[in-house]
């Protein structure tokens, strides 16, 4: 499988995402692409399964291609890997395709979710009730069940929690035996000694070196440094850098505001007329930083949709003093409360990477002369280096990912709610994110945010609170040397 001289170029972009390219996996390899995000590492996965120009219309040339004949597919975005309204159907749907007799899918059906971590899940729940992380299980599943040679893995474990990383990565080794797997992903930990190849790209798509994953952490550290590329130590890295260091002491400075901004009571969240969120008592501070963990499916998208008045709530719900009628039947977001979805595509409401994030600022009144100049200046800021006028669904998972941050920023709310703002990012563009919303929570900007990275919070966060089965069990303050005295927090 490979494909020799390889040119591809988006319609619209100025220069290609790949020139005269070679790659090559052998027979049975395990090859990890690494590189910046938006360098066409998914690109080339969906030009080596021939979804590129197949099934996506994408102008490329090349010398000579070789696709595999038996192939899946986990994609970076879950909610386009499905066909079928529900779990049991959608896997159903593979072993048709396969001509298995009905009298042995239950069982196969059963036995593939229990391999991802769905085991205790209704085979008939609608898709679209799962959590993102739970659809990505479910997507892996589907996949695994078609027993193809070769696997083209697209970042599957970014939604995951860290048990269900480990338990995918586990499910994955078990069966991939002598078959093909070329995976992108950024959470390494799991995989960096179990690959064969570790495969590294810079910005603009060329390989920069091909080899054993020991040589390439070691002896191209320098690389992976210059274009923020994930590696084993690179966590440990950064918080040795100046720049955490000087956010470390600023914060020990800094005497955080003891005002309310969210005071939640008896608040439950609803999806449909299930009951998904129960919150006895809970208050946010103004200026502070709440990462939100727990595991998949737990309800911490369901916390922030419910503060968002986009899903059905009942109890007690003020912000800065003002309680929130969530009774009324059309409802709309709190004053001062803007989100991050979980999905950035279902936040995009214009035609190009400009538009979007001039959008607030056109709203807001904001003179056109002033628009340009802070619009740039975002795109600079996160990163977002393409064509001005491209639409926002051509760019990559981590690509729209900050464009969707960018939009937040420019919004200029006093509450900022973020569902797994990190996913999909390179270390580079993950630490740039986390230092602006830190910025954003020094000059008083309340972050509340899910993340099932652990790092983030325990680094990051001012508070910790953590939500189990749709309960919220722990509400932690941080302490780290005194800092942030005399903030006040519900237990």
């Amino acid at each position: 499988m490979g494909v020799s001289n390889l040119r591809l170029k988006f319609p619209g972009e100025p220069s290609l995402i790949f020139k005269d390219l070679s790659f090559t996996v052998l027979k049975g390899e395990k090859v990890l692409l690494l590189g910046p995000s938006g360098c066409g590492k998914s690109t080339l996965l969906q030009v080596l399964s021939g979804i590129v120009p197949n099934s996506i219309e994408v102008p490329l040339k090349h010398d000579s291609i070789q696709l595999p004949e038996s192939w899946g597919f986990v994609f970076q975005d879950p909610d386009t890997q499905f066909c079928m309204p529900y779990v049991d159907e959608e896997l159903a749907f593979v072993l048709e395709n396969l001509n298995i007799p009905r009298e042995q899918m239950d069982e196969m059906i059963k036995d593939a979710l229990v391999r991802v971590g769905l085991g205790s899940l209704d085979v008939h729940t609608p898709i679209q009730d799962l959590s993102q992380g739970m659809k990505q299980r479910l997507a892996l599943a589907s996949v695994l069940l078609l027993q193809p040679d070769v696997l083209f893995l697209d970042e599957p474990s970014a939604l995951l929690d860290p048990e269900g990383t480990v338990q995918i990565w586990d499910s994955v080794k078990e069966v991939a035996g002598d078959k093909t797997v070329v995976i992108v992903e950024h959470k390494i930990d799991q995989i960096a000694d179990w690959v064969d190849r570790v495969v590294l790209f810079n910005h603009i798509g060329e390989i920069l070196a091909d080899g054993l994953p020991s040589v390439i952490f070691e002896k191209h550290r320098e690389e992976l440094i210059q274009y923020g590329i994930w590696y084993p130590e690179v966590w440990q890295d950064y918080l040795a850098s100046e720049k955490y260091k000087n956010t470390e002491e600023n914060r020990k400075k800094e005497n955080l505001s003891t005002s309310q901004i969210i005071k939640l009571q008896d608040f439950k969240g609803y999806r449909g007329k299930t009951e998904k969120l129960n919150i006895p008592r809970a208050e946010i501070r103004r200026g502070s930083w709440v990462a939100i963990i727990g595991e998949n499916g737990a309800g911490k998208s369901t916390f922030l949709l419910s503060l968002m008045q986009l899903l059905r709530s009942s109890g007690v719900y003020e912000v800065n003093g003002k309680q929130i009628d969530i009774d009324k039947k059309k409802k709309t977001p709190p004053t001062g409360l803007s989100l991050v979805f979980q999905n950035p595509e279902l936040q995009f409401v214009t035609n190009s990477v400009f538009d979007e994030i001039a959008f607030s600022y056109t709203v807001s009144g904001l003179p056109d002369s002033e628009i340009r100049g802070k619009v740039m200046d975002l795109l600079d800021t996160f990163q977002i280096h393409v064509n001005e006028d491209r639409h926002p669904f051509q760019l990559s998972i981590g690509q729209k990912r900050r464009l969707s941050v960018a939009t937040a920023f420019a919004q200029g709310s006093e509450v900022l709610l973020l569902d797994e703002p990190t996913f999909g990012q390179d270390a580079r563009n993950t630490f740039i994110m986390l230092e602006q919303l830190e910025e954003l929570r020094k000059n008083g900007t309340t972050i509340i945010m899910v993340t099932h990275d652990m790092m983030i919070a325990e680094q990051f966060a001012t508070e910790v609170w953590t939500i189990d089965k749709g309960k919220l069990i722990q509400q932690e303050q941080k302490r780290k040397e005194n800092a942030y005295a005399g903030m006040v927090y519900t237990r």
